[in-house]
């Protein structure tokens, strides 16, 4: 199957990005991947789930994890990325270091999905702008307020994130946006958010969704994160309804029905 070597934005429907964690520490599923030949089995099954994007990370971002170095991120992630992006799905590299986002575009990346919204790494929004690939924009805070207006945080965050990729000249029809559901946030915040997902389309812009088996599901229904499907999909699919163009989840295959499923409803006619 030829690479990808572009990525067209969800028109019809939104996209599914399946998680590729190759990482030992990831709250979800850390060491399960962190293997070349298991990574790239779990990439192939995703795929044949339905997924339209693999994000592939190498440094989990989960409250109280370790920073990894610029090196070991990368050792973890050579390996891996050249092999799923012959697969022919588009990839993600989920950093936020300038260096890994210049290193996996060359080895076949296509969106940078960066979770301190190119404000972390000063060379960020250059490296995405010179590789000429999609950016995922996400709010982040170093640690949650429930005093903040949380809607008014994330708008403030996101015009600095957008002055940022204008003035480094990324084209506008190549940025995302994403409110980082559970990153810096209450658990009541991340219920602001969704309820009120669709005030985020104010940028014109498309969404991204990222809530798959995250604390603020297991906060309402009391199980642990290998037992947050259901929840997940039920987060996911109120961000679909309220203009979700991407949906960033473990679980491709359940989460690809979701969305045929959305389609035919929005269509009205069976979509085969």
């Amino acid at each position: 199957m030829a690479k990808a070597t572009e990525y067209l934005l969800p028109t019809s429907r939104p996209h599914v990005m399946g998680i590729l964690n190759v990482t030992p520490d990831s709250f979800s599923d850390g060491g399960r991947h962190n293997a070349t030949d298991s990574a790239l089995a779990h990439a192939r099954a995703m795929i044949a789930e339905g997924a339209d994007i693999l994000d592939v990370g190498a440094e989990s971002t989960r409250p109280g994890s370790v920073p990894v170095s610029l090196e070991d991120e990368w050792a973890r992630l050579a390996p891996v990325l050249e092999p799923v992006a012959d697969l022919g799905v588009p990839v993600s590299i989920d950093t936020y270091k300038a260096e890994i986002a210049k290193r996996a575009c060359l080895a076949g990346a296509v969106i940078v999905n960066d979770v301190w919204g190119l404000q972390k790494d000063p060379g960020m929004a250059d490296v995405v702008a010179e590789a000429g690939v999609h950016v995922v924009m996400m709010h982040n805070r170093s640690e949650a307020d429930g005093s903040l207006d949380i809607l008014s945080d994330i708008d403030r965050f996101f015009e600095i994130s957008l002055q940022l990729a204008d003035k480094a000249g990324i084209a506008r029809e190549k940025q995302i946006l994403d409110p980082g559901f559970g990153f810096g946030k209450t658990i009541d915040q991340n219920f602001v958010i969704l309820n009120r997902f669709e005030t985020l389309k104010k940028h014109g812009l498309p969404v991204l969704a990222g809530a798959s088996r995250k604390r603020m599901i297991g906060a309402v229904l009391g199980v642990e994160t290998d037992e947050r499907l259901n929840g997940s999909l039920a987060v996911h699919m109120t961000a679909l309804l309220k203009g979700a163009s991407i949906v960033r989840a473990h679980d491709v295959g359940p989460h690809a029905d979701c969305v045929r499923m959305l389609e035919a409803t929005i269509l009205e006619r069976n979509p085969a």
